[in-house]
């Protein structure tokens, strides 16, 4: 019998990551993300699934963000008790961000229906914080290159794929057909992750495409951010950045710390990381030491060069301190949590700076104010953009193009299929292209929804 895949997210767009691979009637799904960014993207979210989540044999996380990891807590509510396999830093993280999405979802609808900013009657959240810390108890940790058995008869191995702690790709073999999931590879050259390994030979390979159209420059972060926050602070303003709570969060602290040390930003800027899961994440660096560059005294600066904000009511006393200063709040896209009150606040002053720090789906709040939006819609209302807007190009956490091109190139034979995923249709076009012509191999964008086989 045949093994096929469906491709039920990440087709056409950079979230919801969701593969069904079949075989004689067994079914295993890799990631289980939410749809983010565009309405009609996130109105998927509340869509049946077209596989019966009781009828899930198993799930693999190839990491724990959100657009692959989010739909766990929906996917347990609907009835869904199989196990969840994934590395033992992706388990950890999941910990804290898949409760975090969930009480994120509560506050958003009992906000609106507190203010009346919904269609609504009332605001339901997707599903809440006590779906997200039930769904935990299925996750099962796997160490990486270490084969394990997620369906009887079925194999499957991680391996590093750098971007952020725990990420991976993962390697499925079933019915003597070799399937690999590139997950969202890392830069070979990021600041704190570890590089990715190099890729197994495979019949099949699903690669994602973030960056399938675009090449990172070569100068380094700190030499996009030291201006940036030279000049915020020169004129008393104030900075504020959304930032990915896992990966760019830690990568953006550490960068400041040896800013500060080099004498390239003003020693007393005040720094406050304004994210409770962000804090939580900067500690699993120290549980998973293997997972990242950093040594310890690397770890120690990230820990103090900034303030660590955690309650609410520390959150909404730095609205009343004046600038220059710097808040990096959660999420990097802005699609919601405490970064939206901060800018709120301080969008309308020229005198502050928004720091965009990572890819902006389209259809995302990020993406607006990276397009020069003149305005910003949160809660129900309007906000002036007046603030300096600075997007930063050599802070992602993906692989750039050229870098996607080379980790395929390392695998020893030539797969019989490439399926180019995780991408908007721009950039995983390009991406097929450069497959077809640097690699000279067989590669198509799979439509949202269709069937393949492997």
């Amino acid at each position: 019998m045949s093994v096929n895949i469906t491709f039920l997210g990440g087709t056409g767009t950079v979230t919801g990551s969701k593969y069904l691979v079949q075989h004689d009637g067994k079914k295993l799904l890799v990631d289980c993300g939410l749809f983010q960014g565009y309405k009609q993207l996130r109105l998927r979210n509340w869509n049946p699934m077209p596989v019966t989540p009781t009828d899930i044999d198993a799930v693999i996380l190839t990491h724990a963000h959100l657009d692959h990891s989010g739909y766990v807590p929906l996917l347990y509510r609907q009835g869904y008790r199989g196990q969840i396999h994934a590395t033992p830093a992706t388990c950890d993280l999941c910990a804290i961000l898949l409760p975090d999405s969930g009480h994120i979802q509560e506050e958003d609808a009992a906000f609106l229906n507190r203010h009346g900013y919904t269609k609504h009657d009332p605001a339901m959240p997707l599903y809440g914080k006590h779906d997200a810390l039930l769904s935990l108890q299925l996750l099962k940790p796997e160490r990486e290159t270490k084969t394990f058995s997620p369906i009887p008869g079925w194999k499957a191995t991680f391996t590093t794929a750098g971007h952020i702690l725990g990420a991976a790709s993962v390697l499925i073999e079933v019915a003597g057909r070799r399937i690999l999931f590139s997950g969202d590879l890392g830069r070979p050259d990021d600041m704190i992750m570890n590089p990715p390994a190099p890729p197994p030979d495979a019949d099949t390979v699903l690669i994602e495409s973030t960056y399938g159209n675009r090449e990172h420059p070569h100068e380094n972060i700190m030499a996009e951010l030291a201006p940036a926050l030279k000049r915020v602070a020169a004129r008393g303003g104030v900075a504020v950045v959304p930032v990915f709570a896992v990966g760019r969060a830690q990568a953006l602290l550490h960068a400041i710390a040896l800013m500060k040390e080099r004498g390239e930003i003003p020693h007393g800027l005040p720094i406050f990381l304004d994210s409770p899961m962000a804090v939580h994440t900067t500690d699993l660096f120290q549980r998973h030491p293997d997972a990242h560059r950093l040594d310890t005294d690397a770890l120690k600066g990230l820990k103090h060069v900034a303030t660590m904000i955690e309650s609410t009511e520390e959150s909404k006393a730095l609205s009343k301190r004046h600038g220059p200063m710097v808040i990096l709040a959660a999420s990097g896209m802005a699609t919601g949590g405490r970064v939206l009150h901060h800018l709120a606040h301080y969008l309308p002053d020229h005198r502050n700076m928004v720091i965009l720090t990572g890819y902006q789906a389209p259809g995302t709040r990020g993406a607006t104010i990276a397009s020069g939006g003149a305005l910003l819609r949160m809660h129900g209302q309007d906000v002036a953009v007046h603030a300096e807007v600075v997007q930063l190009q050599s802070s992602s956490a993906h692989a750039d193009a050229t870098q996607l091109i080379g980790w395929l190139g390392q695998m020893k034979n030539k797969p019989d299929q490439v399926y180019v995923v995780h991408g908007e249709p721009e950039a995983s076009d390009a991406l097929r292209q450069r497959i077809e012509r640097d690699l000279n191999w067989r590669a198509i964008v799979p439509e949202h929804g269709s069937t393949w086989p492997t």
